[in-house]
C-alpha cells in the first residue's frame, strides 16, 4: 500500500479521498491536514469529478481524532497560529466545496473525525461506527468547529451533553438525533456510498453548485434575507443550458443529459 497519508482516486464521476493512517486509527496531524487539503483541491479542480466520497483506511476508524502525541507538545499561541489555523481552514474547505460530499464512516469518528463529518454534506455510517467529541476527557474542548457546528445541526441540549460528557454514541443513535443519514452494514458501506454518489453525479453539476451555495449562505442569514438570496440564485439557474435540457427532457419523456453548462 502507498505510504501517503491521504489517498485519492477517481472512479468515473466520483472522487474518493481516503485518510490512510490505519496504524494510528487515521489520526490527524498537521502533515495529514495539508495532504487532505491538496487532495480535496485536486478533486475539486477535476472537471469530470462531480461528487467526492471521504472515508478512512482500515476496518477500525474513519478518523479517530487529532494526533494527541503531536497536540501535547503545543502551547496556546503556537496551536492557534499553526494546527488550529490548518484545522479550521481545511474543514471549512470541505464545508464550502461546490461539489457534493459524502462521508463513508467505516469506524470510529471521534473528536476531529466527528468534526470532519460535520463539514460534509451526506453521512453514511457503518453499523460498527461510533461518534463522539471526547476532548473534555483530555482537558480540552472541540477545536475544529465542533463546538459551533454540532450545536447548529442537532438540538442544543443533545450537543451539550455530547460535549460535556465526552461520551461516544452509536451509529444508530447518530441517525436518531439527526447527525447522519443512515446506517449501512460495514461490508456494504463503500458500495452504497458510491451508488449514492453516482446517483447524485447524474444531476446537473452547475445546479448542484448553486444549490449548495444557496443552502450554505442562506443558513447564515435571517429567513427574509435567505429567501431573497434563494430567489436570486434560483434565477441564475435559468441561464444554464442544463435547466432547459432538464425541462425539455421532462416534456419529451426522455432522460436528461446534464453537461454542467
Amino acid at each position: 500500500m502507498s505510504e501517503k497519508a491521504v489517498l485519492s482516486e477517481i472512479r468515473g464521476r466520483v472522487g474518493i479521498l481516503t485518510v490512510n493512517r490505519p496504524e494510528v486509527h487515521n489520526a490527524l496531524n498537521t502533515a495529514v491536514l495539508l495532504e487532505m487539503e491538496q487532495a480535496l483541491l485536486a478533486l475539486e479542480r477535476t472537471g469530470g469529478v462531480r461528487v467526492i466520497v471521504v472515508t478512512g483506511a482500515g476496518d477500525k476508524a474513519f478518523v479517530a481524532g487529532g494526533d494527541v502525541a503531536e497536540m501535547v507538545t503545543r502551547r496556546g499561541l503556537a496551536h492557534f497560529q499553526e494546527f488550529g489555523e490548518h484545522l479550521h481552514r481545511v474543514f471549512r474547505r470541505f464545508e464550502a466545496c461546490d461539489k457534493p460530499t459524502i462521508a463513508a464512516v467505516n469506524g470510529w469518528a471521534l473528536g476531529g473525525g466527528t468534526e470532519l463529518l460535520l463539514s460534509l454534506d451526506i453521512r453514511l455510517l457503518a453499523d460498527s461506527a461510533q461518534l463522539g467529541l471526547p476532548e473534555i476527557n483530555l482537558g480540552i474542548f472541540p477545536g475544529a468547529g465542533g463546538s459551533q457546528r454540532l450545536i447548529r445541526q442537532v438540538a442544543p441540549c443533545v450537543a451539550k451533553e455530547m460535549m460535556f460528557t465526552g461520551d461516544r454514541i452509536s451509529a444508530q443513535d447518530a441517525v436518531r438525533i439527526g447527525l447522519a443519514n443512515r446506517v449501512v452494514p460495514r461490508e456494504q458501506l463503500m458500495e452504497e456510498a458510491l451508488a449514492l454518489a453516482e446517483k447524485i453525479a447524474g444531476k446537473s453539476p452547475i445546479v448542484l453548485k448553486l444549490l449548495k451555495r444557496a443552502i450554505r449562505d442562506g443558513s447564515e442569514m435571517p429567513l427574509t434575507a435567505a429567501l431573497t438570496h434563494e430567489q436570486a440564485v434560483n434565477s441564475l439557474v435559468f441561464d444554464a443550458a442544463d435547466a432547459h435540457e432538464g425541462m425539455s427532457a421532462f416534456l419529451e419523456k426522455r432522460p436528461a443529459n446534464f453537461t454542467g453548462r
